[in-house]
């Protein structure tokens, strides 16, 4: 797999730029990395047991935290700070940036929540 080659946050529009040894780069909004975070939180304990994140439009990255050679760690001003991003998570989440987001879109509104903002 690809390692990152350059992370940069911009806070103002609330995005993760991360650009790739392969030449790929992603732009991952902070709302999608807190909403697909790797933690136990989101992700349950097993398949089926997916917490669905709501109410995250407004979310941002307060700091990015290396873990070896293989990881970030994300602390969100929500106060949500754990799961671990590896470099292959990240990677995915990028490569399928646009099928994601419309699942969780999809989630959301099944749900019944209104999102504060259309994207």
């Amino acid at each position: 797999m690809p390692k990152p080659t350059n992370i940069s946050l911009h806070q103002k529009s609330r995005v993760l730029e991360i650009e790739y040894s392969d030449g790929k780069s992603f732009k991952l909004p902070c709302e999608y990395l807190r909403v697909y975070s790797p933690s136990a939180e989101v992700t349950g304990h097993g398949p089926g047991q997916e917490v669905l994140q709501l109410g995250k439009e407004d979310v941002n990255i307060e700091s990015i935290e290396p873990q070896g050679n293989y990881a970030i760690k994300l602390c969100f001003d929500d106060r949500h700070d754990t799961g671990l991003y590896t470099w292959d998570y990240l990677y995915e989440l990028g490569s399928h940036y646009d099928e994601k987001w419309k699942e969780y879109l999809n989630r959301v509104a099944a749900a019944g929540h209104k999102r504060k903002k259309n994207n």
